[in-house]
């Protein structure tokens, strides 16, 4: 056995980060009540596990191994600060200690899943809704800063300083972090279903690093959205959520090659959609109206996701009818995320030079997104701007921070430098 990073302890710690991060998090935070505490507990247990499994051995049961390590840390820290506070003898404090854990009673008994129950608990009304989500992607998923950044399409000095802020508010007001009463789950639908729909996103937005997709993330996105529509039933936000995030995972099996490289949706092997989701999105939309608010919004995106499923080639596509939804969408959302895209819907529809036409003003709006200078330079290129193209293709390059995507763009503006064929 081997304590380095590719071994086998090394796996070991990287599937029980996977598998445990959140729910050993939310276990001791429903012990404690104390965000930073918990999740400092349970990044010690996994300092803890790093050092010793290597000489010990991975043990049979590491999230066992990971929570008596995570909950000891978080006694012995409370013990310290009880001692420290008051100036009690230690056995006094123990015994204290002791007692308040026995007379315990867990507010959050009526949501099973302990992960959902994290998510819920996190997105406290306290909290101003950025830091929510941002505190959500790190305490239930343990994402780290760079990858939250790029998921919220933020700086990474910008998302570091989000987390400090939410994490400080905590510490200092004193908010404590329980699961809602039964009564109270609804004030938080919006908020969870925001941070499902991200958890969703980070399975297949390539990240800073080139570690591929997560298609685990995007399967328990999907459990969990189905278990908040189980606890909360019949609400369009749930619905609409679900059928958008079904209609997209029905094509993992196309979106990678046999290398890993990615797969654009036109060059997708279709026959490799899941059609069991395919017809389970579909279902779900036929039965929702069209409404306000998130429900709306991920209503309109699923009705665009649709189209995609429906179309049984890429030239088969109704181009025209994505283009009207994502107009309705972005009368919706006003947002320039959802401008850039229909910009290529556009293009599809109505030529590159409609397309362009959309992207103009968005520089302002979307500063740091390496996608618009990306969009721009395939438009240009598509109308013969090969000059124009290249430069865009330069500044996609300086600003993306995914490999994936970075050798796509890479190769991309090769092809529009090389000459043509004659």
């Amino acid at each position: 056995m081997t304590d380095e990073d590719g071994g086998p302890v090394g796996a070991a710690l990287e599937l029980a980060w996977r598998e445990h991060w959140g729910r050993l998090v939310g276990l001791v935070l429903r012990q404690t009540a104390r965000a930073d505490l918990a999740e400092d507990a349970v990044a010690d247990a996994f300092a803890a596990a790093a050092r010793t499994w290597p000489a010990a051995g991975v043990p049979t049961n590491p999230g066992g191994w990971l929570l008596t390590a995570a909950r000891r840390r978080a006694v012995d820290v409370l013990r310290s600060e009880a001692v420290h506070r008051r100036k009690e003898p230690l056995v006094l404090v123990d015994a204290q200690l002791r007692e308040e854990a026995a007379a315990t009673v867990d507010p959050g008994a009526h949501v099973e899943d302990e992960r959902l129950r994290l998510i819920l608990t996190c997105c406290h009304p306290a909290l101003a809704p950025d830091a929510r989500v941002a505190l959500t992607l790190r305490f239930v998923v343990g994402l780290d800063v760079p990858d939250i950044a790029a998921l919220l399409l933020l700086q990474e000095p910008t998302a570091a300083a989000r987390l400090t802020r939410a994490k400080k508010r905590l510490a200092t007001t004193g908010i404590r972090l329980t699961t809602p009463p039964p009564e109270r789950l609804e004030e938080r639908l919006e908020a969870v279903a925001t941070v499902l729909y991200l958890l969703f996103t980070a399975g297949y937005h390539p990240g800073p690093r080139d570690r591929g997709l997560r298609v685990d993330l995007a399967d328990e996105a999907i459990r969990l959205t189905r278990l908040l529509d189980e606890q909360l039933p019949g609400r369009p936000t749930t619905r609409a959520l679900l059928a958008l995030l079904l209609l997209q995972h029905s094509r993992r099996g196309s979106r990678t090659d046999a290398d890993g490289a990615l797969v654009l949706l036109p060059d997708q092997d279709r026959s490799r959609w899941d059609h069991d989701d395919i017809d389970a999105g579909l279902t779900l939309l036929a039965g929702l109206a069209p409404t306000t608010g998130r429900a709306e919004e991920y209503r309109l995106q699923a009705l665009i996701a649709a189209e995609h499923a429906r179309a049984t080639t890429a030239d088969a596509t109704r181009w025209p009818v994505i283009a009207r939804h994502y107009a309705a969408l972005e009368a919706h959302t006003g947002s320039p995320v959802v401008r850039l895209a229909r910009a290529v819907a556009v293009a599809e529809a109505d030529g590159p030079a409609a397309g362009l036409t959309l992207l103009d003003g968005l520089e302002a709006l979307l500063p740091h997104h390496h996608r618009l200078p990306a969009v721009r330079a395939e438009l240009l290129a598509r109308l013969g701007r090969r000059e124009a193209a290249l430069a865009s293709f330069d500044r996609a390059l300086a600003l993306v921070r995914s490999d994936a995507e970075r050798r796509h763009l890479t190769e991309r503006a090769a092809a529009v430098r090389a000459p043509a064929a004659p």
